[in-house]
């Protein structure tokens, strides 16, 4: 393993995943097209057993609300939300070629690619004064890394300045906007790494799939790039059924779409995928949460922004509890959510040591965000953003209310009456409606929207000049507006308040399921000590495509009742079964090419089964196996799968059985 890269045999991996059909480039069989993929059943039951257990885990632990809401999202909601403006990467294209490559992942690349170099050269410069032992350790990091095909990787030793620069870049790679960029581009001379040719300086490229609605195309939509819109439009509906309590969740998992610039690396960077997505929906002054003590005293690996831009990327370990306490984390409710998803992760089997939680820097701050964190898993890819957890303050409520009019808010009956000055604007109705005719009803809900020291702005440019300009922007009447002293006045007034309204701030947690599928995947690979030609993927029997497999030991006749039986039996009791009758393969062929589908257990039915209805019951990772009545063994499975039972305290009941001619 190196320090960002996650060492395994990725071509391994990726020839089992075709032959098995986990998953495949969408229509296959014509020219296909970068960035979509479609699920094999076996693929398909892995992601529905990960959002299956992310339902258990939030939406009914939590009461949350769960919705599904439209794809095709009409253009104005978009560019309400500021995702037509600002949803964007930044892309390069080779001077020559045309190729289009996205720009920060183009410098990373390159950047790693030369310190890779860099390590290779000093390795072997030292080889010369190494034992054999060490030239053996040498020989056999070459072979995995020949494997990993991580790129064009030169053995050329840098200055240790060099070094040390290029690590500073990466570490907050994702704080540089286009002109930063555009610098790094420049000064270490990044080129396109396939062809060696100059690439042009970085412009934006919106995201976004562009659509139009109706048979006159003069409708303008866009596929959906995260589901999260149409549960904050349908906050008041939401907060209705919720009886008018606070705080609640609504969650919601679906289809996404974002038209990326160079999609690759599997399902890691695709223009279709699967999100999962929370909005907890919190009074702004409240952000505790009453089930914090829960999660206080996990200790999670924490890369703040601080750390980031010291050019460093070691994690600090330390409880959620200290991390809210010292603001590293900003508030309860956002470390909570963190504590739970690490939870969820590690339910599903992502291992801990290959988990980080990364502040989002400044600039890569998504533009409705004011803190976020990313769970990002280590694969044989680098470091993967899975989960994102940001704050996303009132922003997204307030924009699409201001625009449309519609109170997007919670009202509070205040146990004692508030009493306090407050500066107040209150249009001359006489003069205000006549001279802004049309533009009257968003100019005074943008005047009465403004906060205290803006509001001390205007009046004091209307005592000076007798008039001031508003500029509206986002709304049904843009542009400026001039407003004069004579059509609103600004004078303090006592408030007294019976009833609270206030904007609610929104946590939300948002899940990649394809991004974390193939993390779990890699974390799960392996081959059998004895023998590398046989792989396995070690999935907990909660997320695998199927928990177990049904197998006659040959094609005897007698085996086919109890071989339905079983098979029976076991869906009876709500466990996936499946049947693997092709008895012209050997038991230990079968057992194998179902280990490398992640079954985590099988039964055999042989010749005894006909004598005492008793089959043999293997578990995948250690091969071991035991014996037991048909009723008997379907419960042990019914229970492992549940969890109810280990493997260990079955063995602890059960005597052995020799496998040695099966396995």
């Amino acid at each position: 393993m190196t320090d960002t890269k996650l060492n395994i045999d990725r071509a391994a991996l990726e020839q089992l995943l075709n032959k098995r059909f986990f998953y495949a480039p969408s229509y296959g069989i014509y020219e296909n097209v970068a960035g979509l993929f479609d699920l094999g059943p076996t693929g398909n039951a892995l992601q529905q057993n990960l959002i299956s257990l992310w339902r258990q885990h939030f939406v009914i632990e939590e009461d949350m609300l769960e919705v599904d809401c439209s794809i095709m999202t009409p253009a104005q909601v978009l560019k309400t939300s500021g995702h037509v403006d600002k949803f964007a990467d930044w892309m390069c294209k080779d001077t020559k070629t045309g190729d289009i490559l996205r720009a920060d992942h183009l410098v990373e690349g390159v950047l790693e690619a030369r310190l890779e170099g860099d390590a290779l050269a000093r390795k072997m410069a030292g080889m010369a004064i190494s034992d054999d032992g060490a030239k053996k350790d040498d020989d056999k990091d070459k072979k995995n890394k020949k494997k990993k095909k991580a790129g064009p990787v030169v053995a050329a030793k840098l200055d240790d300045s060099v070094v040390a620069e290029y690590k500073n870049i990466l570490a907050q790679i994702d704080n540089y906007d286009g002109a930063g960029l555009a610098g790094l581009i420049l000064e270490h001379a990044i080129c396109n790494p396939e062809s060696g040719n100059e690439v042009t300086s970085p412009v934006e490229f919106n995201l976004m799939f562009e659509s139009s609605i109706g048979p006159t195309g003069q409708l303008k939509g866009y596929l959906r790039p995260e589901t999260a819109q149409g549960q904050f439009v349908n906050f008041g509906r939401l907060l209705e059924f919720n009886n008018q309590k606070m705080p609640f969740a609504s969650a919601m998992v679906g289809r996404s779409f974002r038209n990326e610039i160079s999609p690759r690396s599997g399902l890691l960077r695709v223009r279709e995928f699967t999100m999962a997505e929370i909005e907890h929906y919190v009074d702004p002054l409240k952000k505790q949460h009453p089930r914090f003590d829960e999660v206080a005293a996990i200790s999670l690996p924490l890369l703040p922004g601080s750390v980031q831009l010291q050019g460093k990327t070691q994690p600090v370990v330390m409880t959620i509890g200290e991390a809210v306490e010292k603001k590293i984390v900003d508030n309860q409710t956002l470390g909570y959510f963190l504590g739970r998803i690490y939870l969820y992760l590690m339910a599903v089997g992502i291992k801990p040591e290959l988990l980080r939680f990364r502040q989002h820097l400044q600039n890569e701050m998504a533009h409705y965000a004011c803190d976020c964190w990313d769970a990002e898993i280590k694969t044989s890819y680098g470091w993967i953003e899975c989960v994102g957890c940001a704050d996303r303050s009132a922003y997204d409520l307030t924009v699409h209310s201001n625009f449309t009019g519609e109170k997007l808010c919670v009202r509070e009956t205040l146990p004692e009456p508030l009493v306090y000055e407050k500066l107040v604007c209150e249009p001359n109705s006489r003069v205000f409606g006549p001279k802004l005719k049309k533009a009257a009803k968003p100019v005074q809900s943008h005047l009465l929207s403004l906060s205290e020291s803006e509001l001390v702005a205007v009046k004091e440019a209307l005592e000076k000049n007798g008039k001031t300009t508003v500029k509206l922007s986002g709304s049904t009447a843009d542009g400026e507006y001039e407003i004069t002293g004579d059509m609103v006045s600004i004078e303090k007034k006592t408030i007294t308040e019976h009833v609270r309204e206030y904007t609610p701030n929104v946590i939300e947690p948002s899940f990649g399921m394809g991004r974390i599928l193939y993390s779990l995947i890699e974390h799960s690979f392996s081959v059998r000590a004895d023998d590398e030609q046989r792989a396995v993927l070690s999935f907990r029997a909660v997320v695998a495509p199927f928990k177990c497999l049904v197998l006659p030991l040959s094609s005897h006749p007698s085996f086919a009742k109890p071989l339905l039986d079983v098979a029976r039996q076991l869906r009876s009791k709500g466990v996936p079964a499946r049947v693997d009758d092709a008895a012209s393969a050997s038991i230990g062929r079968r057992y194998a090419r179902n280990d490398e589908l992640g079954t985590p257990f099988a039964i055999t039915v042989d010749f005894q089964t006909a004598d005492d209805r008793s089959v043999t019951l293997r578990e995948r990772d250690t091969t071991k196996q035991i014996r037991g009545p048909i009723d008997e063994i379907v419960t042990i499975v019914k229970d492992l799968v549940s969890d109810s039972i280990t493997w260990d305290s079955v063995l602890a009941k059960h005597s052995l059985v020799n496998t040695s001619s099966s396995d």
